[in-house]
C-alpha cells in the first residue's frame, strides 16, 4: 500500500524549493512519483500549447515517448484535454482511443491540472499493473495538480 500521506509532503517540499526553476521541481515530482510508487512507470505533465488545440509534454520520468505533441481529443489525455475530468483507464487494450507509448503499459491515470478554473495541463501515469488506479491515487494526483498550479 502506497503512503501517499509521506508522499504530499514530499511534493509540498518539492513545489516550495523556490532555488529550483518550476520545470525542474515538476522534473522531480515526477522522479520521486515513478520511484516512490511501485505501479507508476511513466509519469509526466502535459500542458495546453499555446493557443493551440493540443497538448505539448513537459517534464516527465520514465521510457521516452514519441508523443510529444497530442491533438485534443486524441488518446487518454487528448480527451481529458476536452473533459476536464479524471480518466481512469483500468485496461488500456479496452479503449478505442487509446495511443499506446509502450506495448508494456497495461492501465492509465489522468488527470487535468486547473489554474482558476481552466484546463491548462494534466499529469499522465502509465502502469505496466493492470488495474491499480484507486480514488486514493486521484485524490493524490488532484492534490499535487493543486499544488503544481500554485507555482505556474
Amino acid at each position: 500500500m502506497t503512503n501517499f500521506d509521506s508522499l504530499r509532503k514530499q511534493v509540498s517540499q518539492t513545489l516550495e524549493n523556490n532555488s529550483l526553476s518550476t520545470n525542474e521541481r515538476l522534473q522531480e515530482i515526477c522522479e520521486t512519483l515513478k520511484t516512490k510508487v511501485p505501479y507508476y512507470d511513466w509519469v509526466g505533465f502535459y500542458f495546453k500549447n499555446g493557443e493551440k488545440q493540443e497538448l505539448k509534454l513537459g517534464p516527465y520520468a520514465g521510457a521516452p515517448t514519441d508523443h510529444t505533441i497530442i491533438p485534443f481529443g486524441k488518446g487518454i489525455c487528448g480527451q481529458v484535454a476536452v473533459s476536464n475530468e479524471n480518466f481512469v483507464v483500468p485496461d488500456v487494450r479496452a479503449q478505442d482511443n487509446y495511443i499506446a507509448c509502450s506495448i508494456s503499459v497495461k492501465s492509465e491515470i489522468v488527470v487535468p491540472l486547473f489554474i482558476n478554473g481552466e484546463n491548462v495541463g494534466q499529469i499522465d501515469i502509465d502502469s505496466e499493473t493492470p488495474d491499480p488506479f484507486t480514488d486514493a491515487d486521484e485524490r493524490f494526483l488532484e492534490f499535487v495538480n493543486k499544488g503544481v498550479a500554485q507555482i505556474l
